[in-house]
């Protein structure tokens, strides 16, 4: 699986190109700025694009806007935001534009190297992954209806949804069965009031109103 690195300090993209290749990646390209990593995604087309949110020359939001103009132009290039600080924004803004292959991760996930791996592996085949931190942040300030609906275990199993985890994951994360982690999504899906839709679509619909980014 090809991936491509933009990430303007050396020192953190040579140890991000390493930790790709112990976890079974080829980096194709690695880029400074937004400017070059379109321009090694145009030519590569890889699996999997690792972005820095805040790069040359403005240091703002260059890595988002990157990262939604990839998915764009290429949607077979997953895109995982890599970040100092917990900017829920920059999470929001993607989710509510894309609802697979897309990830937010803090920088400092790196050094679990077994984590992070599987994360980007989970977004590189498709699915989200979204940092424990920006959940915590987000059940914390989450006061309004229909979230308060939601009792303390239904919130839990709602952030781990979040973070991207299978019901089997979540099943291990709580120590319980994945029947009762079924039964949780039921009832989540029922007090959000989400449209009958299949299953893998209601999962997306309930972690884009956990993010307060729903479009509709």
């Amino acid at each position: 699986m090809r991936a491509v690195i933009a990430e303007d300090s050396v020192l953190l993209r040579v140890g991000l190109i390493k930790v790709l290749e112990m976890g079974g990646f080829q980096v194709a390209a690695e880029a400074g700025d937004a400017e070059g990593l379109l321009a090694a995604v145009a030519e590569h087309r890889p699996e999997l694009a690792l972005i820095d949110v805040r790069m040359p020359p403005g240091f703002t939001d260059e890595g988002v806007r990157a990262a939604m103009e990839i998915r764009r132009r290429w949607p077979g290039t997953a895109v995982v935001l890599l970040s100092q600080y917990v900017e829920e924004r920059y999470a929001a803004d993607l989710l509510s534009a894309n609802t697979s292959g897309v990830g937010y991760l803090l920088k400092q996930r790196v050094a679990d190297v077994a984590d992070f791996v599987a994360a980007v592996r989970r977004v590189a085949d498709g699915g989200t992954a979204l940092d424990p931190q920006v959940v915590a942040q987000l059940l914390l300030r989450r006061d309004s209806d229909p979230l308060t609906r939601l009792t303390p275990r239904e919130r839990e199993v709602l952030g781990l949804m979040a973070e991207g985890r299978s019901n089997a994951g979540i099943a291990q994360a709580l120590v319980v069965s994945e029947s009762a982690v079924a039964k949780h999504i039921n009832n989540i899906f029922a007090k959000l009031d989400l449209p009958v839709v299949d299953a893998d679509h209601r999962r997306v619909l309930a972690v884009l109103r956990f993010l307060g980014a729903s479009r509709a």
